[in-house]
């Protein structure tokens, strides 16, 4: 229980917290997503989206049991405290802060490559600081503009996709689902795709800001994750029947050079203004998710207590928001960080193995500890399908986490 006065206010009701999902999901990982895939996966991709939702659906199922126990804000940090113990919530704490803050950057870079590429790391600045303050005027007018960003995006891919199949120039035959690439890429492939779905977890890390929630995050989880996996699968149909699957993974823009392959080159400003404004709205969730994972680990020592400030008006983690985003400003002017997402990814698989581990303890019945078990089998099987240097930095991050923790509790008890 938070303290009187320093809690966030209950406004979201299904639909904000949908959309604040599909926001989270439905953002620039389907502009991008697909190339890398096909190229792992080949003509497996199509299999590999399939695996990737159902460790997803495992994921969400155990989230949203959890979120439904502990509606307050910090998803599985307070899951894996009160399921397993201080150590292994803050890990996930530590997996989700270090490797979403280094997401963040790379969207906001993603929508200055977009904007303006001459000047992309102004234009990632600039983004990072406006949707920084529509966040600190409160969880309603952040929710607002995800309704619109995430309008805008199903628009665009509604547009390519109907663009796509309506050409003449997609082919069936391109959809084999053969495994061309073998049974390592298809699963590096889901490990890839899997992130394009991770976004639910927003709407757990937000259960103090969510009506009634013990009613509304089971509902909106799988409902988010339903349709985020409908538009993920047309629009892969799409651009794989035109391009074909070793076309399609060796492009940086699979979107845009899709709507080019079927005779409709006008539309690629457009896919080009969508991925833009996509990044936006997944910096933007990213931000909320961060921010409010940090209020939760600063109120319980594991970060400076000043994050924990609740602003009187508002009732959002005004410091936590504004830590968050000096920090990712910070990176998205002066560092690159696309290539080091990798431990990012491997990070997030790591938080969601806390949290299938975690609701594994709710219930000892057989029948419901087999979605957490599925879920955990596929977060680590995926995990360490990635590429090896993803893999080895992500493992080093979350060793410099624990032995941090480590570290501070001997601390702890020497001074005691």
């Amino acid at each position: 229980m938070t303290p009187s006065g320093t809690g966030l206010r209950r406004t979201l009701g299904v639909r904000d917290a949908v959309v604040v999902g599909l926001g989270s999901m439905v953002g620039a990982g389907v502009f991008s997503a697909p190339g890398p895939a096909a190229r792992a996966a080949g003509t497996g991709l199509l299999p590999g989206l399939a695996l990737a939702a159902v460790v997803a659906y495992c994921n969400a199922m155990s989230s949203a049991r959890l979120a439904a126990r502990y509606p307050a804000s910090g998803g599985t940090y307070v899951y894996g405290r009160e399921r397993l113990g201080p150590f292994w919530g803050y890990l996930a704490g530590w997996a989700f802060v270090v490797g979403k803050t280094a997401s963040c950057a790379a969207m906001a870079l993603t929508v200055g490559a977009y904007v303006w590429p001459g000047q992309a790391h102004a234009v990632a600045v600039a983004a990072v600081v406006a949707l920084t303050a529509v966040n600190y005027g409160g969880i309603q007018k952040s929710a607002w503009l995800t309704r619109v960003i995430v309008a805008v995006v199903l628009a665009v891919l509604a547009a390519v996709v109907v663009v796509c199949l309506a050409s003449g120039r997609a082919a069936a035959g391109r959809l084999d689902v053969g495994l061309s690439s073998g049974t390592g890429g298809v699963l590096q492939a889901a490990g890839l795709l899997f992130f394009a779905f991770a976004g639910y977890a927003r709407i757990a890390t937000l259960g103090e800001e969510v009506r009634d929630p013990a009613r509304t995050i089971p509902r909106a989880i799988p409902l988010a994750l339903g349709i985020a996996l409908a538009v993920y699968a047309c629009v892969a149909v799409a651009v794989l029947g035109v391009l074909g699957a070793d076309r399609l993974g060796h492009t940086a823009a699979p979107l845009a050079d899709a709507v080019r392959a079927a005779g409709v080159p006008g539309l690629v400003p457009v896919v080009r203004a969508g991925a833009a404004v996509a990044a936006a709205g997944s910096l933007l969730a990213l931000i909320l998710g961060v921010s409010r994972t940090t209020l939760a680990m600063a109120r319980d020592g594991h970060l400076p207590g000043a994050l924990a400030a609740v602003h009187p008006r508002f009732r959002v983690p005004n410091r936590a928001e504004l830590a968050v985003g000096v920090v990712v400003a910070v990176m998205a002017a002066t560092v690159d960080v696309r290539g080091a997402i990798g431990f990012s990814s491997f990070g997030v698989l790591a938080y969601y193995a806390v949290a299938n581990v975690s609701a594994w303890t709710l219930d000892p019945a057989p029948a419901a500890r087999v979605v957490p078990v599925v879920g955990l089998l596929g977060c680590a099987v995926l995990a360490f399908a990635l590429p090896a240097v993803s893999v080895v930095a992500g493992a080093g991050v979350l060793a410099v986490g624990a032995g941090a923790y480590a570290v501070r509790r001997w601390v702890r008890r020497r001074s005691e």
